[in-house]
């Protein structure tokens, strides 16, 4: 099949191609599974249906064995294999809303930031969304000819107010951490986001602020490219242990010493990593580490990383781990100063499902961040629960997933960079 076909297997239960609709045991007769393909698939010949293609994924494997053999088939499953260079952004009607984050009290961004929000309000005519404290910054609430401008935003408080449903497309002013927080900002279905790299590092913030008026109106217009960065859906289960109390005839609180427990969930959605450490104690961390219900290991060091492909050029790049192209369905399980010389990083498919959970007989506590945010402790009987979500962040492409991405890392981390070795002569050989 063509890479950017969707299958929908339909038919329940389904045997393989093989069968043609002949009797699978215990449930007679069966249908046919059908294909629907995406409106980007063009048809293809029956001769090339399973020949690779030139883009960085293969088609999606043949499921038959020889001439009996198949894999048993899930009916509720969707297989979606997208090509790097057919992911494009379109709109089903034109953005008239654009939410704009920018680093809190940065200097250096107050004029970008300025010059940006009169282009989208008086050119594009655009609705602007920004965050009340950052309209709380002196040197923008003090300027009054800007202040005709800010009269017409939206604003909104973070954790307080849900704009997940007013906003078209984001833009990013900052460096990567504006693009983390835009995340965090989202935790079901992410707009469109264009970030611009004013900060330090830039990694993941493509476009340069020269020509902004330009690219926003190609953004506005549809014409982009997009990588869709897939993020952690991440559940932290807390014990709560409280001491059972009683009122006597006086109405004095007593406790009987009896103890009793609540159990307290938070989700979190997370684009780079989540990270469990030993926090302040001197001890090492001693964490159990679960895939789909076994016991793989248990990690005693500093801590672990779990991250996405995206997170995997930052905290688990410098902890040992190698770079993963966003593309790439995967979750990377990294150990920070591992006690072992044999612990090394290693990568799971994207669809299990991590458990993490302090061991009984741990001399410490252990501490959890997600995106170096949220930063709680973890306590005997808590449980850390991770898998790949079903919200990825659609990031613009400054030309395309590929390009882009090892731009960055020759930018950003000079990946490879070596003085070159000199040519040798045919003089040269004889000596």
């Amino acid at each position: 099949m063509d890479a950017g076909q969707e299958v929908r297997l339909e038919a329940a239960p389904y045997c393989c191609s093989t069968c043609d609709g002949g009797e699978v045991p215990g449930h007679g007769m069966v249908r046919r599974n059908r294909k629907t393909r995406s409106l980007s698939t063009s048809s293809a010949s029956s001769s090339s249906e399973y020949r690779r293609t030139q883009s960085l994924h293969g088609p999606s494997p043949v499921t038959t064995f020889g001439p009996k053999a198949c894999m048993l088939q899930n009916p509720h499953a969707v297989m979606h294999i997208q090509d790097p260079a057919s992911q494009r952004l379109t709109w089903n009607k034109p953005p008239k809303s654009v939410l704009v984050i920018k680093k809190i009290r940065d200097a250096s961004l107050l004029q970008p930031f300025k010059e940006l929000c009169i282009f989208l309000t008086e050119v594009k005519n655009m609705i602007v969304y920004v965050e009340k404290k950052v309209l709380e910054d002196p040197a923008i609430s003090g300027d009054e000819n800007f202040g005709a401008i800010t009269k017409k935003f939206c604003t909104f408080r973070e954790d307080l107010d849900d704009i997940s449903n007013r906003v078209d497309f984001i833009i990013c002013l900052g460096g990567d951490g504006t693009l983390l927080y835009a995340s965090s900002l989202f935790q079901e279905s992410v707009p469109p986001v264009m970030a611009f790299h004013l900060g330090s590092l830039g990694f993941l913030t493509p476009f340069k602020f020269d020509t902004y008026q330009s690219q926003v109106t190609q953004i506005i217009e549809g014409n982009a490219a997009i990588v869709l960065r897939s993020r952690l859906k991440v559940r932290v289960m807390k014990e709560n242990w409280e001491k059972k109390a009683r009122v006597d005839e006086k109405g004095i609180i007593l406790t009987n010493g009896d103890i009793e427990s609540s159990r307290k969930a938070m989700q979190y959605q997370v684009l780079n990593e989540v990270v469990v450490d030993r926090g302040p104690s001197s001890y090492l961390s001693n964490v159990d580490l679960f895939l789909d219900g076994h016991l793989i290991t248990t990690v005693q060091g500093d801590g672990v990383i779990v991250s996405t492909p995206t997170g995997s050029t930052a905290y688990a790049v410098a902890a040992g781990a190698s770079m993963i192209h966003p593309n790439v369905p995967a979750i990377m399980i990294t150990p920070i100063c591992p006690h072992s010389l044999s612990f090394r990083p290693i990568v799971v498919p994207a669809g299990v499902e991590l458990k993490i959970m302090l061991s009984c007989d741990a001399r410490n506590t252990a501490w959890v961040s997600f995106d170096g945010r949220k930063r709680q402790e973890i306590c005997h009987g808590d449980s850390i629960t991770i898998t790949t979500s079903c919200f990825p962040v659609p990031s613009i492409c400054f030309r395309d997933p590929v390009n882009d991405w090892f731009e960055s890392l020759a930018q950003c981390l000079h990946w490879n960079v070596r003085k070159k070795q000199n040519y040798l002569s045919s003089e040269d050989e004889e000596f």
